[in-house]
């Protein structure tokens, strides 16, 4: 199996060495990162501008690594495309830190980038984790068993596979929540405060969001909020109305 991996927290997060650490145990892994930051960059590319690839020291032997100048969905758009020999099998997105689910996947590069892939006609796979996953624990005991399963699905055209794992210990994980549908609420809640006001009536803004304690049963946000693995299912734009 030949399988591209990227992420939006940039090829330096800790996440995407840890994807990789396990991946590989299932076939070919290349890497192809951004070289920055791009959270929340949801599903765009790069079009006004060029895009530099250049080979990056990796700390998992085995795995040729790749830093890219765009977003995540160039990544897997070059990677895809251009870096690897062959077009891969599967591309993994993650393991990004901060959930991707609810209606909140709409904003993800992590999803965004997993989109691309099946935009491409590639199984993908989007992994995420809760930002209080100070240990890891709980995702690490249960990549490898979630991977070896979701690594066999077909693709389907217009979905991605979407898993969140939640950032209590291990010892109070309940287990993995499977075929979980996303959220129509909002993990976040969004205002804006006002840093300052300008002479010419204009203000600078700084986003802020209020976690929202709301949930629908049978969901993303229900699993993860119940301390279990979410893994479910996200429809692509274009096929969003083909389940109603």
């Amino acid at each position: 199996m030949n399988i591209l991996i990227t992420n939006d927290d940039g090829i330096e997060a800790p996440g995407i060495r840890r994807l990789a650490e396990a991946a590989k145990e299932f076939g070919n892994v290349v890497v192809v990162a951004p070289a920055s930051q791009c959270s929340a960059a949801s599903h765009s590319i790069t079009l006004r501008h060029s895009i530099e690839v250049h080979p990056h020291d990796f700390p998992v032997a085995g795995v040729k690594a790749y830093s890219c100048s765009g977003t995540p969905a160039d990544c897997v758009r070059v990677g895809a495309l251009n870096v690897m020999p062959q077009k891969p099998d599967v591309v993994l997105s993650g393991i990004n830190l901060g959930f991707n689910m609810a209606s909140d996947i709409q904003y993800s590069a992590t999803a965004g980038a997993a989109f691309e892939a099946e935009f491409q006609g590639i199984l993908a796979i989007a992994l995420s984790e809760s930002f209080d996953a100070k240990h890891h624990e709980v995702t690490d005991h249960y990549l490898h068993r979630v991977l070896e399963k979701l690594l066999k699905e077909q693709y389907v055209p217009g979905q991605i596979l979407n898993v969140n794992f939640p950032g209590c210990p291990l010892s109070e994980c309940k287990g993995i929540l499977w075929d979980r549908h996303v959220s129509r609420l909002a993990y976040y809640e969004d205002h804006y405060e006002v840093l300052q006001q300008f002479p010419d009536g204009g203000m600078e803004l700084q986003v802020e969001g209020v976690h929202t304690p709301q949930i629908e049963e049978g969901t993303d946000y229900a699993a993860v909020m119940g301390g279990y693995v979410s893994v479910g299912k996200a429809r692509n734009i274009g096929y969003a109305l083909s389940d109603r």
